[in-house]
C-alpha cells in the first residue's frame, strides 16, 4: 500500500491537483454526481449520463494537468461567476424588500429615479437631479 502511495504521489507531482481540488473542481464533480443520479432515476433518458461522465472526465482531466495557470483562472472565472451571483440574489432580494415600505417613481424631466416613501398620500415630490416638482399619490 506504501508503494502505490509513493508511486501516486511521484505522479502528481507537478501537476494542479497535487494540494487538493479547488472549488471548481468539487462543483463539477458534485455536479457531475448529480447528473449520474439522474440517469439512474431517469433511466431512458442517456444524455444525463452523458453529461455526468464528461463532467467527470473534464474533473480529472483538471486535477492531473500541469498548466497551473489555465486551471487557476479558470477556479478564478467561477469564483467571480459565483459571486456575482450572490451578489444578484442579495440585490434583487433587497429591492424587493424596499418595495414594500417605498414606492419609486420617474421625474417627468429628467428621468430619474425617485424613491418615497409609501402611504403618505398626494405628494409633491422635488427630483434631486434637476430640481423640477410633480405630484404622485404614495
Amino acid at each position: 500500500m506504501r508503494r502505490i502511495r509513493e508511486a501516486y504521489g511521484r505522479f502528481m507531482q507537478g501537476r494542479y491537483g497535487c494540494n487538493g481540488v479547488d472549488e471548481f473542481g468539487r462543483f463539477l464533480s458534485v455536479a457531475a454526481f448529480i447528473f449520474v443520479l439522474l440517469s439512474l432515476i431517469f433511466r431512458k433518458v442517456f444524455i444525463f449520463y452523458w453529461i455526468g461522465l464528461a463532467l467527470l472526465v473534464y474533473c480529472y482531466y483538471r486535477i492531473c494537468s500541469r498548466n497551473f495557470d489555465k486551471r487557476y483562472r479558470e477556479n478564478e472565472s467561477y469564483l467571480n461567476l459565483r459571486y456575482n451571483r450572490a451578489v444578484f440574489i442579495q440585490q434583487f432580494r433587497r429591492r424587493r424588500e424596499e418595495l414594500r415600505t417605498h414606492r419609486i417613481f420617474t421625474c417627468p424631466q429628467c428621468r430619474q429615479k425617485v424613491r418615497v416613501p409609501r402611504g403618505k398620500g398626494r405628494i409633491a415630490i422635488r427630483c434631486p437631479k434637476c430640481g423640477s416638482e410633480f405630484v404622485k399619490k404614495s
